[in-house]
């Protein structure tokens, strides 16, 4: 029984660290920090776990402690329901620093019942050794258990439990769980908390079904996907007053909008610079969008051109389901979708566009460093005709420190492309101030006209930047691009 205990335990262990990736990610997004403070944090708890379990145990070990030990954790895994709201809302309008914040939270969330959960194999390894001349057989085999345990709890988790269940009912599931384990260890004593506890997770996990069910009579729906924590729900335009609906996927920002009255015009305004490939490459036939979400270009895009064919990549199927229920986007014999991530698909295909667009860096808090380097960047020119263009989407300032991802970016498509030139969304003179910035890169070297017979075009043509961008950045390249170190310092000044 000892076996199937530390099994069941190393299992909950990984499922509520990846469980936990999801509960920050509203809050604090899913970049290396967030995933840096959560592994160091319950790995150091553990080690607590470990230390004081062994401790524990040397005094009087008992079956009945170890069930207490584990029904602690049980009652500490279901407080993370009801804590998680208050604590990071806290957190967020308290503690300035992005890291201090993701360090506080995973503490305060996950660092008890990680303990209490550490505390289990040494504990049973104590329980079950009974003669040291096999005292190493008996230590090795219990943690070998646990952590196939842990393995078989990070593939359940990644693979099944995370896409299919929201956090809440997994926190609720892996405390019914240990409820159980701590029955096993011991089934005498303690019914008085167990039938509380037994209560407590039925009544939550009717509460969140029930809120659940509301949220999508009221028009919001928040998915777990593979990927990310998607939230969708109705709003409205500030300046048109028109209702849209819109797609949430990190903190504080819109990952894509549509405007309920005409699903294939543009309601965020970066996504609109876009069209600038109306002037740069008017007659564009091909085209490849890195970065789909909810499709509100590429809807666009195939409105505009109408003979012309896009290709589209992105990673997360469940974006795809997602803008077919909610951000009307049709089946179209000129549209192909590709479920992969945009380097491997660059890395292999031999298709050729007129346009490649690049909108996975839509979020400052996990940019995928792999479509930034100097060999993406490579790949990207070959995939393009001649006269092809880019126009790719990046978040940063243009100058100081938070300007550093952007100077980067600039220094490692200068370093293939004969051109590139840059159009801030937001305020074209505004040096420092964090903006979308289009990035737009010329295969051909003959000098582009930045004039426009349509108003429209002149508008967003009026944002370039026309001063000399420093060059005090080194290129990315897939040995070395910081790119999370530079996101950082945007990350901060929010």
């Amino acid at each position: 029984m000892l076996e199937l205990i530390v099994f069941l335990c190393g299992g909950v262990v990984m499922i509520l660290e990846l469980t936990g990736s999801r509960i920050l990610a509203p809050y604090l997004g899913t970049s290396i920090v967030v995933w840096t403070s959560l592994i160091g944090i319950i790995l150091a708890s553990l080690s607590i776990g470990y230390w004081y379990g062994g401790k524990l145990a040397d005094r009087n070990p008992s079956d009945r402690s170890l069930s207490a030990i584990i029904l602690i954790s049980a009652v500490l895994v279901a407080a993370i329901t009801l804590l998680k709201e208050p604590v990071l809302d806290w957190l967020q309008s308290t503690v300035a620093s992005f890291s201090v914040n993701a360090i506080l939270a995973t503490i305060i969330l996950f660092a008890p019942p990680s303990i209490a959960l550490g505390m289990v194999s040494p504990y049973a390894v104590r329980l079950r050794m009974q003669d040291l001349r096999t005292s190493g057989s008996t230590v090795g085999r219990l943690y070998a258990i646990s952590t196939v345990g842990s393995i078989a709890g990070t593939f359940l988790a990644g693979f099944y439990l995370i896409a299919y269940f929201g956090s809440t009912k997994i926190l609720l599931v892996l405390a019914g769980a240990l409820l159980l384990t701590s029955a096993l260890a011991c089934a005498r004593g303690f019914m008085a908390v167990r039938a509380v506890l037994l209560v407590f997770l039925v009544l939550m996990f009717v509460v969140a079904d029930v809120n659940e069910q509301r949220q999508k009579q009221q028009g919001i729906y928040s998915v777990e996907t593979r990927y990310s924590h998607v939230k969708v729900y109705p709003s409205v335009d500030e300046t048109s007053g028109r209702r849209t609906r819109a797609m949430v996927t990190n903190p504080k920002e819109t990952q894509s909008a549509m405007y309920l009255d005409d699903p294939a015009d543009l309601v965020l305004r970066y996504t609109r610079f876009y069209r600038l490939i109306h002037h740069f490459r008017p007659d564009t036939q091909t085209a490849l969008m890195i970065g789909g979400a909810g499709f509100s270009y590429p809807k666009n895009y195939l409105a505009s051109f109408s003979h012309a064919r896009l290709d589209v990549v992105e990673i997360d199927p469940d974006f795809t389901r997602l803008a077919r229920e909610h951000f009307m986007l049709r089946e179209d014999a000129r549209l192909t979708v590709y479920h992969e991530d945009g380097r491997t698909y660059l890395n292999r295909t031999t298709a050729k566009y007129d346009a490649i667009f690049g909108d996975a860096f839509s979020s400052f808090y996990s940019v995928p460093y792999q479509l930034t380097t100097l060999e993406t960047v490579r790949r990207i020119y070959h995939a393009l005709n001649d006269n092809g263009v880019v126009l790719m989407n990046i978040i940063s300032s243009i100058e100081g420190e938070t300007g550093q991802f952007l100077r980067a970016q600039v220094a490692t498509f200068k370093s293939v492309f004969p051109q590139v030139y840059l159009f801030p969304v937001g305020n074209p003179e505004d040096v420092e101030g964090v903006q979308n910035i289009m990035l737009v890169a010329l295969k051909s070297p003959a000098p582009p006209s930045f004039r426009n017979e349509n108003p429209e075009m002149n508008r967003y043509l009026s944002h370039l930047w026309k001063k000399p961008v420093a060059d005090d950045m080194p290129i990315l390249t897939d040995d070395h691009a910081p790119v999370d170190a530079y996101m950082l310092k945007v990350i901060r000044t929010l």
